[in-house]
């Protein structure tokens, strides 16, 4: 008797520890492990030898490589505006990323569950699946990212009451209103912090004749990066490359500076938003007007934004605790809830 309960543990363990929750993004790959909350959290870089094919390095180790790689290696992102533009590599950091969050269960093989951004293509939740599998998921489940965001905010997406969320990652933002376990309306945009990235490296090369890398855009960003109302006296010094002298530069740009830049890629947001309001059944838009809107993903960091969009929309905007981790924290919880997982999975 005593065996069999014990056998019965070790089973229960195992089957603890093999189920896995991935927000697959552009910018950052987060996975959850069943059981043991979020375990990895890194780049979604990879470092490829060109010569032989061979992977060098994935995730924070690649991410230090990017724009000082000698010819032979090139690190990439293998994901564009939230889908797999490179499959092969997609699989093999998929592959890494979960033999590195399982590495003390190599054996048993994992559930996997996958946030895509929505409205995703047929071949693209194909590939998704496939890396997946290839990467030697067991089972492997889709799930839109609004919904996971949502589930990982804490919201009532399976109430009879509208809810709305806007995911804002790195290569795509997601406004959706939810009701009873799914999308009433949605919308996705291919607008999120690698675009307001690349908006401050025009605007410097333009305004300071600066070339700067992705990395020092976001960081400025990250540091002094305002939606709204950027303090006069703000600022953040910038290293690159002078497209005049082709030598070492730096500059001090201002928050305010930084703040303008962005000005378009907030813009799109927001009308993202107004559009998904808009065609909100007359209902749903009044649980909305009553309960707010909340803020999840890692553009949800950016200073003032909650502001910017309740000035704009006139509607309550909320920040989730946490943004960054909420769609993989939602595919965690999908997964430890079994009738959760079958109503909120994508059928493909």
């Amino acid at each position: 008797m005593n065996i069999k309960k014990k056998n019965k543990s070790i089973s229960f363990n195992l089957r603890m520890f093999k189920d896995i929750g991935i927000d697959l993004g552009t910018a950052n790959t987060l996975v959850f492990v069943k059981g043991k909350g979020i375990v990895l959290n890194e780049p979604s870089v990879v470092a490829i030898n060109q010569n032989t094919g061979d992977i060098l390095a994935v995730g924070n180790e690649a991410n230090e490589m990017i724009g000082k790689t000698p010819a032979n290696i090139n690190a990439i992102r293998p994901l564009k505006n939230g889908v797999i533009a490179d499959f092969n590599t997609t699989r093999m950091m998929v592959k890494y990323f979960i033999h590195k969050a399982v590495k003390k269960l190599t054996l048993v093989k994992p559930r996997v569950l996958i946030g895509v951004p929505l409205g995703i293509t047929q071949i693209e939740k194909r590939a998704v699946l496939e890396a997946s599998y290839q990467a030697g998921a067991k089972e492997a489940y889709l799930i839109e990212e609004p919904i996971a965001a949502a589930v990982g905010a804490g919201l009532p997406v399976e109430d009879p009451k509208g809810s709305m969320i806007v995911d804002i990652g790195g290569g795509t933002t997601e406004v959706a209103i939810l009701s009873l376990g799914g999308i009433v309306v949605g919308k996705s945009l291919r607008v999120g912090g690698d675009h307001m990235n690349q908006a401050l490296i025009r605007y410097i090369r333009k305004s300071y004749n600066l070339e700067i890398g992705e990395r020092t855009a976001n960081a400025t960003k990250i540091n002094i990066g305002y939606a709204l109302n950027p303090p006069e006296d703000e600022k953040y010094l910038i290293k690159g490359r002078d497209l005049t002298t082709g030598l070492p530069k730096h500059v001090e740009i201002s928050a305010r500076e930084v703040s303008s830049s962005l000005v378009e890629s907030l813009q799109a947001i927001l009308e993202a938003i107004r559009i998904t309001l808009e065609k909100a059944p007359p209902e749903l838009a009044s649980d909305i007007m009553e309960s707010g809107m909340t803020l999840t993903g890692g553009g949800a960091l950016l200073r003032n934004l909650d502001d910017y969009i309740n000035q704009h929309t006139h509607i309550k905007v909320y920040i989730a605790d946490d943004p960054l981790s909420c769609v993989a924290r939602g595919t965690g919880r999908a997964l430890e809830e079994i009738k959760l997982l079958k109503k909120l999975t994508l059928h493909t």
